[in-house]
């Protein structure tokens, strides 16, 4: 079917009038007139009649302005929803996360960025380091949100977006909790360790390496950073956990902590796109516009 024919007629079917139609329009009367012949022509069926000075719908015409109306309301939907995908404010946004992030820092910007562009549907994958660049590569999530210290040569750009304090953590009534020891001591532990590919693990490798002392030994591996933590609350093993999630466990004394002379930690959080990427959808754009902007506010706080 000939749209552009289809179009004329809706303007002609809605004035009854190839006058009003062809003024609307901006094109000669004879042009509407040709163009509605083309498409009787095209259907095989009479459209319009004359009716005094204008026109009038045949049953076949009525019935295809109805469809027709139907077509065009969903031509605006669909540049609508166009318009509003090329601000931002309509897609999907696919996050990938390690664990500490995807527990303490992404929920808070997605709530601040929700209610801001309630219709973007988002999806969050919680992942190891490894795992979450993989999928960010592979094409299947736009953003990685990794803490990450040494970075191989991966084909990604990364924007730092802040820096997260980990603290040694073991049972509330374990000898050393509350105390200083040396990283001899510690690690005769029993530790708590993530899985293979966990940039934890292989930070807690790297520190002992540092420090000259043998790795610890594994009590438990889990895949998860909540599970680790709450075996510790329950009474077993030494780990390496995020201040974030363990500072109100402490101060409520479901957990102790223990120090390591001269270790201090800070590990940096960084958001991920590949590298390849010139330019982004506008919905991870408003997202990461989101993040910064929260970023440059605490900086400003912190002065």
């Amino acid at each position: 079917m000939n749209l552009h024919a289809l179009r004329i007629f809706v303007e002609v079917a809605s004035r009854q009038s190839v006058t009003e139609a062809a003024d609307a329009l901006s094109i000669s009367q004879p042009a509407v007139s040709a163009q509605i012949r083309k498409l009787e022509n095209e259907l095989g069926v009479a459209l319009v009649a004359p009716h005094g000075r204008g026109i009038t719908l045949t049953d076949e015409g009525r019935f295809l302005l109805e469809k027709a109306r139907r077509i065009y309301d969903w031509e605006r939907e669909i540049e609508w929803q166009l318009a509003e995908m090329k601000q931002g404010k309509k897609g999907k946004l696919r996050i990938a996360a390690t664990y500490l992030p995807s527990h303490y820092l992404v929920p808070k910007w997605l709530a601040a960025f929700k209610r801001q562009y309630e219709q973007v549907d988002v999806e969050v994958r919680t992942r190891n380091s490894a795992q979450s660049i993989e999928l960010l590569l592979s094409s299947q999530v736009d953003l990685a949100i990794v803490i990450k210290e040494s970075w191989d040569e991966l084909p990604v750009r990364r924007v730092h977006v802040t820096d997260v304090p980990y603290w040694f953590i073991l049972p509330a009534d374990h000898p050393y909790a509350g105390k200083e020891i040396s990283m001899e001591q510690l690690v005769q532990e029993p530790f708590l360790l993530r899985e293979q590919g966990s940039s934890t693990r292989e930070w807690l490798f790297s520190l002992c390496r540092e420090h000259g002392v043998k790795r610890p030994r594994v009590g438990l591996q889990y895949h998860g950073l909540v599970e680790s933590i709450q075996s510790v609350r329950a009474g077993y093993g030494t780990m390496l956990a995020p201040a974030v999630a363990v500072t109100e466990m402490i101060e409520r004394n479901e957990i102790g902590r223990v120090t390591v002379p001269g270790v201090e930690i800070r590990r940096p959080v960084y958001i991920c796109t590949r590298e390849e990427e010139t330019s982004y959808r506008p919905v991870v754009e408003r997202f990461l516009e989101m993040v910064l902007r929260e970023k440059s506010l605490q900086a400003c706080v912190k002065r």
